[in-house]
């Protein structure tokens, strides 16, 4: 059993900067971030597979920037020029499968940290 540790996250004004930080108590093959606004499906945002290929969404492509410390089993998320659209809860996640674009695709959850961006 993997257990991630979540922090970071506030509250911003639009245009700000956030990073967020998940620590890994074990390696796994993948690590990402999800998101979930209020009365809307968790997403997927962002993933860093362990040779360091990354993949986002469309909606933050530019705007955000994962990066993993394999050493440290450890996988951080720059958020820049942050939008109100972007305000959720933010969801570390970590998995041993090939694919990582949707929430099966990962076997652990962390418990979330609260994005919110004022306009």
């Amino acid at each position: 059993q993997v257990q991630l540790v979540e922090s970071g996250g506030g509250l911003v004004q639009a245009g700000d900067s956030l990073r967020l930080s998940c620590a890994a108590s074990g390696r796994t093959f993948s690590m990402g971030w999800f998101r979930q606004a209020p009365g809307k499906e968790r997403e997927f945002v962002t993933a860093a597979i362990w040779s360091g290929y990354v993949y986002y969404s469309d909606s933050v492509k530019g705007r955000f920037t994962i990066s993993r410390d394999n050493a440290k089993n450890t996988v951080y998320l720059q958020m820049n020029n942050l939008k109100p659209e972007d305000t959720a809860v933010y969801y570390c996640a970590a998995g041993n499968k090939v694919l990582v674009f949707s929430s099966v695709d990962y076997d652990y959850w962390g418990q979330g940290t609260q994005v919110t961006v004022s306009s």
